[in-house]
């Protein structure tokens, strides 16, 4: 493109476009930006094609002093203006950039962005030059690699994180070049100087990780070279922290997300994950396919790393997306990005870790393991979903139901974890015991301040702890101390201590937490002014504007106590003093000479004012100067004043003034307070340093009260649902109270009920084998089935359940199975699916395991799904293993199962008023019927439909005729009485239109008007005539809630579809008659909202009368009472009939005669 190559190192001054956030420019724009260069002007088509090459600049926040902490700086000098001329020598270059180390990276961005979707990026990809780790066209005028220009040391920092958007800054914005230009303009686009950190969440919310380079900040000479370095990354999971400690505000941190390793061993599934933030890994072995999807689905994760092991699965073929195991890992894994890799895989994974996040090869990773002995296996994927412990629509979601509504954050997360991930028995009763005594407390208890162990080591580790996170870190020691100090919490922080041990992968003995938290806890006491102090006052002078010393000292201010820079603080106070000094002896006069002055308006003006972007306290005025020097008070400080400067020594207008005197003073104001501002942060690093080495204890503390906040808020919710502690038992029984076997649960209501409010239908269940169990749709099978596993999983991880009593075995894993989906992207249907799942469940299950599965077989044909479904009962009763199959096939009663312990259960069902009624009572026995044809007519299945299906049926099944002719009677009966419901209904309707129609004309016709009016009907499914286009009319609409809404307009056809196009309004009657004029019309529209509810209607517009006021005439009472009571008929229709269905008919017939 003609004149592009010039614009490469230019910057757009995205402030002119007054924008918070600017999204990528459209393809066509007609509006047009100026470049920051010659005065070039270019519209934003063009900048779409050349934003390539051209920076995108990013804000940040302005630091005005250096820092201490400068790691690996680079110095480079200021960008020289370059050439397109292409050398021998820069194409040898060229070709030794791309060398083998380089390729993969370029290979890698290559294929990153050709997932860009905006027509913008997409252009810009098409110029991008795959030679070098930038992109960069060298070909372009500023497109130069040469050593020297900021394009060379851009690709310096790149060469070191190639796979990382690199920000650099470059005076007031940061720019980035080649690939991450065209990553900028994808997910982020250009940002205004204040907004790094909301493009650095744009960037790593989509998966990419961010490298940003500072300037080393301070005063340079002209034209020298630049010092750069790396400030920091923001990763997923992991936000920029650079310059926080600076701040007066708590920067949230996101959940961590790991580096996660997967691969196949003899014992099953392996899965291994690396925190970088925090330096440790985690392993798990022994798992299965279903079990480490549900992880992946569960886990947001940075990068996923697969092991070779897992091409080759148990049939020895390489092919690991085949039928049968390892297909369900495939269609998880395959719409994600992941790297293969080989070798030992903790050692090949934190390898690459460290290169991934640049690490040093000595950096070590703690091992947190927790044993996976006695305890029981993670949840599947169906399990989970299925009862809500992940997010499922449809579903009522767990933590919802566990923890109070003001519970949410790392609590929340942690109850989750153990949903997912039951701890060992031994922890689970050492939570439940937790949970008992924290029901008993009756002393006050903490708040439970929660700091992300993540965000702890980061701060502390890069020395970015502010004064708010140290105050933080000290309500956390403060607090582990109020729990110890109180007889009542004692205990309950004692007990703590293993869950919190299972949690950090931190063994730490008791007492030593203790004292070491009192340590801590009084050295942040000794140096952090905390909440309350108020001995550092802001400077305050009368003659010297608030804002300027509020500005000035609140950014260093009440941060440390002042004991320590007591010296700092008194040079600070007395440069204050004399810059109120000098603004008073070389300001003041004049502006008291000002206001001796009377002059008219737009004559003599000034002040004294703080000119807040150039941080000083300057003269602002205008013809303040005497057109006749005559010695007067204020001629000589007008003489002493000189124009006001910028910091790059431009004048900065015409108004503003100051004196040598105000400068010097303001100086020295600005060196002190910069001197003790650099004095306040190098405490605060300091003490960041300090508690590097108490690290593990603050990670144990802050791990310990989540925890505690967690049990806390769910014994909270617990007792208001009016839950209770179950027995935790060996599932080989205990002889505790006598011969305890099996699970045994008094009481159970559905989770998501309320129990409080008395609205659940509860069970007991007492099982010590599997239940075969039948009853009709709608009996609550499902529900059971659910309750069941939901209870059984709060019980084995601690929690409380939703029971009168339970006695809960430590089951080694609850498997759950319901309905099934089809799976296209690996080619599997429906049933595929179901029995994927069934191998999974009777592949783990053991004698000391719940099997729920939920009408099995139901995807294949019904003979050999009965099959099916009888052997795998058979083969779950000889495993030995707690459960319940629900199953419609009623012809596996005729099979001849081999089982010893096998019991039959039914879903109760009841006889009322000659229906059939499920009671969602689990009771013995066997329930073949399925009130299949009640169901469908329960929910608006065409009454011809449900009676031809009763025909089929009673042709075919003829050996069940007998047995249901009640039933067929019924339905038969029920339908002609539906009949006669409708024509009922549609005759009283008839009447009341009858009937409004008749006010309407008494009322129009009394009117003073004395208007002659033909009433017309629009039926529901019909529209007004062609006739009425262009004519005024007034109309009535009789809504499906018998009121009434009065109407006028000009378009009544288009009045007719807006209103049916309300929600509950498709099939509403209008009444209507056509008028002279719109004002008859208006006039009309009026009177009869007055008067019809003087008739007996109800109006829903009652308020539209009183716009305007034209009709005051009465009908007669007798004519009201007429249509009153006509309107009472109408309205009381529906109860009329719902009674003498309840007395004849039952529920069902109630149903169909309310909706027909």
């Amino acid at each position: 493109m003609a004149g592009t190559t010039s614009l490469l190192s230019h910057r757009i001054p995205w402030k002119s476009l007054n924008l918070k956030r600017i999204p990528s420019p459209p393809p066509v724009h007609n509006n047009m930006c100026w470049v920051a260069a010659k005065s070039v002007a270019f519209s934003v088509p063009r900048w779409c094609s050349i934003g390539l090459h051209t920076r995108f600049l990013l804000s940040r926040r302005h630091f005005a002093f250096s820092t201490p902490w400068q790691p690996k700086q680079v110095n480079c000098s200021k960008e020289r203006k370059s050439t397109s001329t292409k050398s021998t020598k820069k194409v040898r270059e060229l070709k030794d950039d791309l060398d083998e180390k380089n390729y993969p990276h370029i290979i890698w961005w290559k294929e990153k962005l050709q997932t860009c979707m905006k027509t913008s990026s997409s252009q810009l990809v098409k110029k991008l030059s795959y030679s070098n780790l930038l992109g960069l066209d060298e070909n372009l005028k500023n497109g130069s690699l040469k050593e020297g220009t900021l394009n060379s040391e851009v690709l310096k920092f790149k060469s070191r994180f190639p796979r990382e958007v690199l920000l650099c800054r470059v005076g007031e914005f940061y720019e980035a070049v080649g690939f991450d230009a065209c990553v900028l303009v994808e997910y982020a686009a250009g940002c205004p100087v204040v907004n790094l950190r909301q493009t650095l969440d744009d960037l790593t919310r989509n998966g990419f990780s961010v490298c940003i380079v500072e300037e080393v900040q301070g005063p340079t000479q002209a034209r020298s070279r630049k010092s750069r370095f790396i400030s920091g990354h923001a990763h997923p999971g992991s936000p920029y922290v650079f310059g926080l400690v600076e701040d007066d505000h708590d920067l949230e941190f996101p959940e961590p997300m790991p580096v996660v390793g997967i691969s196949r061993s003899a014992k099953g599934y392996f899965m291994v994950q690396v925190l970088e933030t925090m330096k440790t890994f985690s392993s798990e072995d022994g798992l299965t396919e279903e079990a480490i999807v549900t992880k992946l689905r569960t886990c947001h994760y940075h990068h996923l790393y697969l092991h070779n092991s897992l091409k080759n699965n148990s049939s020895g073929t390489s092919n690991w997306r085949e039928f049968g195991e390892g297909g369900l890992l495939w269609s998880e894994c395959n719409g994600r990005h992941f790297e293969w890799l080989e070798g030992d895989m903790i050692n090949e994974i934190l390898f690459r870790v460290k290169e991934l996040y640049g690490l040093d090869e000595k950096v070590t990773f703690r091992n947190v393991t927790v044993a996976s002995e006695n305890r029981p296996r993670s949840l599947h994927l169906g399990t989970a979903s299925q009862i809500g412990a992940i997010q499922t629509e449809g579903i009522p979601f767990l933590l919802k139901i566990l923890l109070p509504s003001n519970c949410t954050g790392l609590p929340a997360m942690y109850v989750r974890d153990l949903l997912l991930n039951p701890p060992a028995y031994a922890i689970a009763s050492t939570i439940q015991e937790i949970c008992k005594l924290m029901s008993n407390v009756s002393c006050s208890i903490p708040q439970f301040t929660c700091i992300s162990p993540s965000k702890l080591v980061k701060l502390l580790e890069l020395r970015e702890a502010n004064h708010v996170e140290f105050c933080k870190i000290k309500s956390v020691l403060d607090e582990i101390l109020q729990l110890y100090k109180d007889s009542e919490l004692n205990e309950i922080l004692r007990l703590l201590m293993d869950p919190t041990w299972v949690s950090t992968g931190l063994k730490i003995d008791f007492q030593t937490l203790v004292n070491e938290c009192e340590s801590i806890s009084h050295r942040i006491g000794e140096l952090i002014s905390l909440d309350g102090e108020k001995d550092q006052k802001t400077s305050s002078y009368p003659n010297i504007p608030n804002d300027f010393f509020e500005e000035m000292e609140s950014s260093w201010k009440n941060r440390v106590k002042k004991i320590h820079l007591k010296e700092s603080y008194e040079e600070v106070d007395k440069a204050a003093e004399a810059l109120s000094l000098a603004v008073t002896e070389d300001f003041l006069p004049i502006i008291s000479r000002i206001k001796a002055t009377t002059a008219p308006f737009g004559g003599v003006r000034g002040e004294i004012t703080y000119a807040r972007e150039h941080k000083s306290v300057w003269f602002k005025g205008k013809r303040f100067a005497p057109s006749v020097w005559a010695n007067t008070p204020g001629e000589e400080q007008i003489k002493q004043l000189k124009p006001s400067i910028d910091s790059k020594g431009r004048k900065v207008g015409e108004e503003w003034f100051t004196t040598v005197k105000v400068e010097n003073a303001l100086t020295r104001y600005h060196e002190a307070g910069a001197n003790a501002k650099a004095m306040v942060l190098e405490l605060l690093r300091g003490l960041s340093t300090e508690l590097q080495d108490k690290i593990n204890v603050l990670i144990f503390a802050s791990m310990l009260l989540v925890i505690a906040k967690a049990l806390f808020a769910h014994v909270s919710e617990g007792k208001r649902r009016r839950w209770v502690f179950p027995t935790l038992i060996q599932s080989n029984g205990s002889k505790e109270k006598g011969e305890i076997d099996g699970m045994k649960i008094t009481g159970l209501s559905p989770y998501w009920f309320d129990a409080a409010e008395g609205s659940a239908v509860v069970n007991t269940i007492e099982m010590k084998s599997i239940f075969l169990l039948t009853g009709p749709n709608g009996g609550g099978k499902s529900s059971l089935l659910r309750s069941i596993c939901a209870a059984a999983l709060f019980g084995i991880c601690g929690f409380m359940v939703p029971a009168e009593s339970a006695v809960i075995p430590q089951f080694d894993s609850i498997m759950l199975h319901m309905k099934s989906y089809d799976s296209p992207s690996d080619g599997k249907s429906s049933f595929q699916i179901e029995m994927s799942e069934l191998r999974s469940i009777i592949t783990g299950a053991t004698s000391n395991s719940l099997v729920l599965v939920d009408e099995i077989c139901r995807g294949t044909e019904t003979a050999k799904g009965t099959c099916i479904a009888g052997s795998f009962v058979e083969t779950l009763d000889s495993i030995g293993c707690l459960g319940i199959v629900s199953t419609h096939l009623h012809d596996i009663f005729k099979l001849p199962l081999n089982t010893n312990n096998l019991v039959f259960k039914a879903m109760g069902s009841e006889f009322v008023n000659g229906q059939t009624k499920p009671t969602w009572k689990l009771t013995n026995g066997i329930c073949r019927e399925s009130l299949a044809f009640e169901t469908a007519q329960r929910e608006g299945v065409p009454e011809t439909i449900i009676q031809r299906a009763q025909q089929l049926y009673a042709s075919v099944y003829t050996h069940n005729i007998n047995s249901n002719k009640t039933y067929i009677h019924t339905i038969q009966e029920s339908t002609s009485f539906v009949s006669s419901i409708v024509n009922e209904s549609t005759d009283q309707m008839e009447k009341v239109l009858k009937d409004l129609e008749k006010a309407v004309s008494l009322i129009c016709k009394k009117s003073k008007s004395e208007v002659l009016i033909r009433c017309v009907v629009i039926a529901p499914r019909k529209q007004p005539p062609p006739s009425v286009i262009g004519a005024s009319s007034v109309y009535v609409i009789i809504r499906p809630d018998n009121r009434l809404y009065v109407g006028e307009t000009d378009d009544l056809e288009g009045r007719v579809r807006a209103h049916r196009g309300k929600p509950g309004m498709e099939n509403a009657t209008f009444l209507y008659f056509l008028v002279s004029g719109k004002s008859v019309a208006c006039q009309l529209e009026t009177l009869l909202i007055n008067r019809l509810p003087k008739h007996g209607f109800q109006l829903t517009n009652v308020a539209d009368g009183k716009h305007r006021n034209f009709g005051t005439c009465d009908v007669s009472v007798q004519e009201g009472q007429v249509l009153r009571h006509a309107i009472h008929v109408h309205r009381f229709l529906s109860h009329k009939f719902s009674e003498k269905q309840a007395a004849a008919k039952g529920q069902m017939l109630r149903d169909t005669a309310i909706s027909g």
